[in-house]
């Protein structure tokens, strides 16, 4: 839908809402499903949070402009503006929730990211850490199950870094 936004097939007005509607119940599913695993609370804390900023927005999560501009990316002011993006609008003085948008730089990532994004990250990180120390049969020394999960974070946090 992001795409076809972009495109112009379709009205970020809805389109965007919509989306996020569909990927919330998706994702609240998922998380449903996997109720067992404890750090996907905080998946679902940080999933709550940037609900709140989103719908208390009009369906579009805020991002602030120089937030973007710290973490090194340009060129989006007018997208913005225009709400030409599905997903975000320009953060601005009647925003609601600012504190809850897109306002965390991450130069490293060139993303700006929510407090929420950092709550589901941690929750990733959480299960990737829990799958770890559950991946074997057999109980594991603790150096070596640390050693295992450090290895997982370190992969996860590598991906993160190529998809930017």
């Amino acid at each position: 839908m992001a795409y076809g936004t972009y495109r112009g097939w379709f009205a970020p007005e809805w389109a965007g809402p919509l989306a996020k509607g569909l990927v919330l119940l998706l994702v609240g599913y998922g998380l449903y499903q996997n109720r067992h695993l404890r750090s996907l609370y905080l998946v679902l804390l940080g999933l709550s949070l940037n609900t709140l900023a989103i719908f208390a927005n009009g369906g579009h999560m805020p991002v602030s402009l120089a937030a973007l501009e710290r973490a090194g990316v340009e060129g989006w002011e007018e997208a913005l503006k225009t709400r030409a993006d599905a997903v975000h609008t320009l953060l601005e003085e009647g925003s609601r929730l600012p504190f809850l948008g897109d306002v965390i730089p991450l130069p490293p990532l060139r993303k700006a990211v929510s407090p929420g994004d950092l709550f589901i990250l941690a929750g990733i990180a959480g299960v990737v850490a829990e799958g770890a120390m559950r991946a074997s049969p057999k109980r594991l020394p603790r150096r070596q199950a640390a050693l295992r999960v450090l290895v997982y974070l370190v992969l996860v946090l590598l991906l993160l870094a190529l998809r930017g």
